[in-house]
């Protein structure tokens, strides 16, 4: 079943009655009436299947009390062709933002294509016709959003993320806690 706030319960024989000897850990999981509680987020469409969308504690629940999902913005971010990577951020906040790092190896071919001399990181990340071109984007990806997941305000990093830089893990997953630490500045300005 989905619950309330969208994390998927299980129930059944093919679910563990709880953890060996760790009573503590059992009834974190586990509610009263059995139910695994999966820390994933989903739903169940109308013929019945179930789609996992995202992790609860990746969740993030703007100051008005609404649940978003980020991965979901993040991978439409990421289907622009000059973003590399997006991070939406918004928890405990009025609105959602983004931070995006771009790709260096379609960099030159995408300025080119859109009208900008950029050629690196740093110049492209103060290019005002890359800036254009991404509020353009994301407006249009705004447009199939509910109001409260569109994004508000970016900015541009004229960095990559990387494993040795400590924002991402091995299997190339976002480390949200040592992003919002490594560019509380630059999140903060987007509060401004």
């Amino acid at each position: 079943m989905i619950a309330d706030d969208g994390e998927i319960y299980m129930r059944g024989p093919h679910i563990s009655p709880g953890y060996f000897k760790n009573p503590q850990a059992t009834a974190e999981t586990f509610d009263e009436e059995g139910r695994l509680h999966s820390g994933d987020i989903g739903e169940i469409d109308e013929d019945g299947f179930l789609s996992i969308t995202d992790r609860k504690k990746e969740l993030i629940i703007t100051s008005g009390g609404k649940n978003v999902a980020p991965q979901a913005i993040e991978k439409e971010l990421r289907s622009v062709a000059i973003v590399e990577q997006a991070v939406v951020l918004g928890d405990r906040r009025n609105y959602l933002t983004a931070l995006l790092t771009l790709d260096p190896l379609l960099l030159t071919r995408e300025a080119e294509r859109i009208g900008s001399l950029a050629t690196d990181l740093e110049s492209a990340v103060l290019c005002p016709q890359i800036r254009s071109h991404l509020q353009k984007r994301i407006h249009a990806i705004n447009s199939g959003l509910s109001r409260f997941e569109t994004i508000k305000r970016f900015a541009m990093l004229p960095v990559e993320f990387s494993v040795e830089g400590g924002e991402l893990t091995p299997t190339m997953k976002l480390k949200r806690r040592v992003i919002n630490q490594k560019y509380a500045v630059e999140i903060e300005n987007l509060y401004a």
